[in-house]
């Protein structure tokens, strides 16, 4: 039985046109065979990617994702982005088993109202979690591999330097071992009053965190965090270390770059700088992890810390060009930040 779309539905899809600038475009929609159409109930706005695409920093001779098949192209003007959508099945095409009908999908698609996709690339939402709560998918997995590639131990003194949506759930998640010292970096108080309330014994601002080495790390960290999206930051991690510690890189930073001191301390300390990225699996898990297992524990962590209450700001995606332009400002002092922006879609 199959259960064809009788109209196309219009849906509007986010896009990125140039350098800091964004349009909403209607497109018709209808799923062919072996395809489904999803109404998007709401999509979350990763900031720190989403600003490089915004800014025109994305390496250009590079695929936006090669694991995600709607961001498999090279970043070029005009494109679409996102990779945290939550809808509905509404209509489905020739070929596909009709008990995807009705479902709750998590999807790594662009921000649009509807999205048309093949049911292998969708991820069902356990009936338990709520729709703002399952937005939060890729990003808690990112956590999750990011412990996975640090490999925290007992008592060890752990530092999280960015405080965004993916270093408040690294640090959530952090908070659950039996650890020294976890201390959150972040030049936003929002933000570090958010850590603490998290679970980090510490929260400072990166330039009070000299001031403090001393007395908490004496010497040195242990494991250290990289997800604040600055590559500058790299020399405070390397301030921050000592003799083997593991300095683990979560950002992406596109094409920005900075000169990072490796000819002090950093070299006779054999530093260990891990590289992190989620699309895939570290080599000594792949014989017993995969990403199915990786997105069962994910879905529990959801359950487990609540990340939807860090959604601070909702919006609609024909407000998006107002969001990013203060995400790019970086705000001023008097604005309420922005640690989590999630885009609504009305039925």
């Amino acid at each position: 039985m199959t259960h064809p779309t009788a109209t196309p539905i219009t849906a509007n899809q986010l896009w990125f046109t140039q350098v800091r600038q964004v349009e909403i475009r209607p497109q018709m929609l209808s799923p062919v065979a072996g395809e489904v159409l999803v109404q998007t109930y709401c999509s979350a706005v990763s900031a720190g990617t989403e600003l490089l695409v915004y800014r025109g920093q994305l390496p250009d001779n590079l695929a936006l994702d090669a694991t995600i098949v709607s961001l498999q192209q090279a970043p070029q003007y005009p494109l679409q982005y996102g990779y945290a959508a939550v809808g509905k099945v509404t209509h489905i095409g020739d070929g596909v088993d009709a008990q995807w009908l009705g479902k709750r999908v998590f999807s790594f698609a662009p921000h649009a109202s509807h999205f048309v996709s093949q049911p292998q690339d969708l991820i069902p939402v356990p009936d338990d979690i709520d729709d703002e709560a399952a937005i939060f998918l890729a990003n808690m997995e990112t956590a999750v591999n990011l412990v996975q590639d640090g490999k925290p131990a007992l008592a060890e003194r752990v530092v999280v330097l960015g405080q965004g949506i993916v270093g408040l759930l690294l640090t959530a998640v952090l908070a659950r071992f039996p650890l020294k010292r976890l201390l959150a970096v972040d030049k936003v108080p929002e933000r570090r009053a958010l850590a603490q309330q998290l679970g980090a014994h510490l929260a400072l601002d990166p330039d009070a965190v000299a001031q403090k080495q001393k007395s908490e790390f004496v010497d040195g960290a242990d494991l250290i965090y990289e997800v604040s999206g600055v590559p500058q930051a790299l020399n405070l991690a390397i301030d921050l270390s000592g003799f083997a510690s593991r300095l683990v890189i979560g950002s992406w930073y596109g094409n920005k770059s900075a000169p990072i001191v490796l000819g002090g301390a950093a070299h006779r300390n054999r530093l260990q700088i891990i590289t992190s990225q989620v699309s895939s699996i570290a080599p000594e898990l792949s014989g017993r992890w995969n990403k199915a297992r990786r997105f069962d524990v994910a879905w529990q962590l959801i359950r487990d810390l609540r990340p939807e209450r860090l959604i601070s700001h909702r919006l609609k995606i024909t407000e998006a060009a107002g969001l990013y332009e203060r995400l790019d400002k970086q705000l001023d002092e008097t604005s309420q930040a922005i640690v989590q922006a999630v885009f609504v879609y009305p039925s």
